[in-house]
């Protein structure tokens, strides 16, 4: 038929529901309804030549009026006479909304945890507006979501770890959980001096607010038995905080930083040399270590795409980073250690050699097969000691 139906008109405002607009409404309806909703009737032409389907799709409309009501037009015909037909279709409330769409219930909930935080938190209902669906989600942990705010409203960027926050019913899974949310509530209740506008995402939410943080730890191993950090036998490894390793001013010429842990324990003796563990992308915690700006540094990764993509944020930090066991010699001198590599680097690295970004392309560009890769721990231990001597 193609003309607007009542199942129609009921998905119309399903829509409606999906995008959080029937729910916000409960917060003040006044300008959402009366709502008109979208109308396809016949043509002039339909009508004469498809009478009696038109008929029977304005009996389909008049069998379904209740939650809906029709606004109606005389069409004068030539042939026909004078006939009435739908001209709007207006849904005059709110309630006639929720009962074509069956959510009165949720409905009546979400009203619920809108009087809980007109009555505790009134600077948090801008959010039940803007997002009335995600709220109603956590209908079972609103009130303890409000209970944490309203703690943080008293004591801005407390200078405590999440744990420490001392709340019946709350813990810090749930904390850890709701982050967004709780983002969300915070900025709209602390002032603006209390948040550091410059941390953001889940990564940035404990600076943001002023909570205390795990200290990030810096591995690293000397390489010279005659530079003992600690007057102790045996091998100098060790994991201080970066505060502590920003401090040492080790008396090293060479500093070697790899991502495999194999290859950081496995690392073989160097005079006036240190080894530092990565882990992946993980260097951005030696960020303030100035004394390293002023040694010879190392970098040993994966001959892979993202191996070249660490290396590039690496020389972010330190632009005098020098790769090694990353060129093309390497990686033809292993192939029957190749694998694939799941899910490639793409972007332009911008701080590679012209001999980095060679690899790199050939990489990329699939040139010895599909997504090849030369993990760091294949490469032959022989080849380390030649070249870092």
């Amino acid at each position: 038929m193609g003309w607007t139906t009542p199942d129609d008109l009921k998905l119309q405002l399903q829509r409606l529901w999906q995008r959080g607009f029937l729910l916000a409404a409960v917060l003040d309806d006044s300008e959402f309804f009366p709502r008109r909703l979208k109308l396809k009737g016949p043509t002039t032409r339909e009508l004469s030549d498809r009478y009696g389907e038109v008929r029977e799709w304005i009996a389909l409309l008049s069998s379904s009026v209740g939650w809906y009501r029709i606004a109606w037009r005389r069409v004068n015909h030539r042939q026909l006479g004078a006939n009435d037909l739908p001209a709007e279709i207006w849904v005059d409330s709110l309630d006639d909304a929720l009962e074509a769409v069956g959510r009165k219930r949720e409905a009546r909930h979400f009203l619920e945890l809108v009087r809980l935080t007109r009555v505790r938190l009134p600077e948090v209902v801008p959010l039940l507006e803007r997002r009335p669906l995600r709220v109603l989600e956590l209908a079972d942990v609103w009130a303890a979501l409000l209970d944490i705010v309203s703690w943080m409203r008293d004591h801005p960027r407390p200078g405590v770890y999440v744990r420490q926050i001392d709340l019946p019913g709350v813990h810090t899974k749930m904390i850890e959980q709701h982050r967004g949310i709780l983002a969300e509530m915070f900025d709209l209740v602390l002032p603006a001096e209390a948040i550091d506008h410059e941390a953001a995402g889940a990564g940035g939410f404990l600076q943001r607010y002023g909570f205390r943080q795990k200290l990030s730890r810096v591995r690293f191993r000397m390489l010279d038995p005659a530079l003992a950090v600690v007057p102790a036998a045996g091998d100098q490894e060790m994991s201080v905080t970066s505060e502590t390793f920003a401090a040492l001013d080790l008396p090293v010429e060479s500093v070697f930083m790899t991502e495999n842990e194999i290859n950081f324990l496995a690392f073989p003796r160097v005079p006036r040399a240190m080894v530092v563990f990565g882990g992946g992308y993980g260097f951005e915690h030696l960020a303030d270590v100035a004394w390293l700006q002023e040694r010879q540094l190392f970098y040993w990764g994966d001959i892979d795409t993202h191996g070249f993509a660490i290396l590039n944020q690496l020389r972010g930090l330190f632009p005098n980073v020098v790769s090694f066991l990353m060129d093309e010699d390497t990686l033809l001198a292993h192939r029957k250690f190749w694998i694939e590599e799941p899910k490639p680097q793409t972007a332009h690295l911008a701080r590679l050699t012209p001999e980095e970004h060679a690899l790199y392309h050939r990489l990329l560009h699939r040139h010895w097969g599909f997504n090849v890769r030369l993990e760091q721990e294949n490469v032959s231990f022989g080849k380390i000691g030649d070249v870092v001597q």
